[in-house]
């Protein structure tokens, strides 16, 4: 936070109730272990709460239903839900933050490309003939914008985010830095003499409205149509999104995950870190794959899946558990069958 606020005006802002001094000053947000003077810190998981009685912070947000059981230095305000109380204040101090703005001589803008109102395109930024950028947007160095791209109102490209040509991006997205969106599909065909000859990709990449898309992450353009990412996606960096993907409305995925060309995720998922989908497979809605899962058949709406070749849940975790025991009962078989020997003599 650039600027100071009192215990006063935060509990006012929140809706909260103070326990010590209301004159109490913060300039800076921090977690509870690194609190220092002047910051203002939450307590929101309780297995945290022995850091209350020793933080340097000087504001600490609490729900309205904690009761420490020690003296606390810090000022406590209590409030009806903390952990949604620290996002509005982060989300206040984001927007307090003072947007770029106006186009930079050193940016390359094609004299055929549209540029909406309010809008901040950094140095070294190249947009391409016919393309169309919504009012509100901030363009950031180095991004590439190619021919005929479209950019909804209000998005943000991070330096050096790379759009194809014909490539479409909604509202209110944020790229992050490294992005690549529209690249080749991996598409060859063996050829007689042993190699491969490469497919044309003459699809593109359709980005619906409010979604994320972390550093270094490529969605490739589809082979013919599109590669569709809905509205509301959350893609963590190094992420890779194959042609002809679809991924459903308010599905997240952690870093690493590569979903094969032709797959569709369906809408609510949770994709944990690394996780593998083969090609042609169909994941339905609401789905939940835990991290490093290989994903090689199609899953139903509501399941949950672990492990490589990927198991339903529970099915999972009884065979971890027999794995585990694995020596134990090899030896114990190999005990069974002398035994029987013995006694067949």
């Amino acid at each position: 936070m650039a600027m100071e606020f009192t215990a006063e005006m935060i509990a006012g802002f929140l809706g909260g109730e103070i326990v010590g001094d209301k004159a109490a000053a913060v300039h800076t947000v921090s977690s509870i272990e690194q609190g220092k003077a002047g910051s203002l810190a939450y307590l929101t998981n309780l297995k945290y709460e022995p850091f209350l009685y020793t933080t340097q912070a000087s504001i600490v947000l609490v729900d309205r239903t904690f009761t420490p059981s020690q003296p606390v230095s810090a000022t406590l305000i209590k409030v009806d839900n903390a952990g949604a109380c620290v996002v509005k204040l982060l989300e206040m101090y984001n927007a307090a933050k003072p947007r770029r703005t106006g186009i930079s001589s050193r940016a390359a803008v094609s004299e055929k490309a549209t540029v909406g109102e309010n809008c901040y395109v950094g140095d070294f930024a190249v947009v391409e003939d016919g393309a169309k950028i919504g009012p509100g947007c901030q363009i950031y160095p180095q991004v590439y914008v190619g021919a005929g791209v479209e950019i909804g109102e209000g998005t943000t490209l991070y330096p050096g985010v790379k759009i194809y040509e014909g490539c479409k991006v909604g509202a209110r997205c944020i790229l992050h830095a490294g992005a690549v969106i529209g690249a080749d599909g991996f598409g060859f065909m063996p050829n007689a003499e042993g190699g491969f000859d490469k497919i044309p990709q003459l699809g593109n990449v359709v980005i619906e409205d409010d979604v994320e898309i972390g550093a270094n992450t490529c969605i490739d353009r589809a082979k013919t149509d599109s590669t569709v990412i809905r509205h509301g996606v959350k893609l963590d960096n190094l992420i890779q999104i194959g042609h002809n993907v679809e991924i459903g409305a308010n599905t997240v995925s952690s870093a690493q995950t590569g979903i094969a060309g032709t797959s569709k995720v369906g809408s609510n998922c949770f994709l944990a870190g690394q996780v593998g989908v083969a090609d042609h497979v169909t994941i339905g809605n609401r789905v939940q794959v835990g991290s490093k899962s290989g994903i090689d058949k199609s899953v139903p709406d509501g399941e949950i899946r672990f492990g490589y070749p990927a198991l339903p849940g529970m099915q999972y975790h009884r065979s971890s558990a027999v794995f585990k025991r694995l020596p134990e009962l090899d030896k114990r078989v190999r005990d069974l069958e002398k035994a029987i020997e013995e006694l067949k003599k």
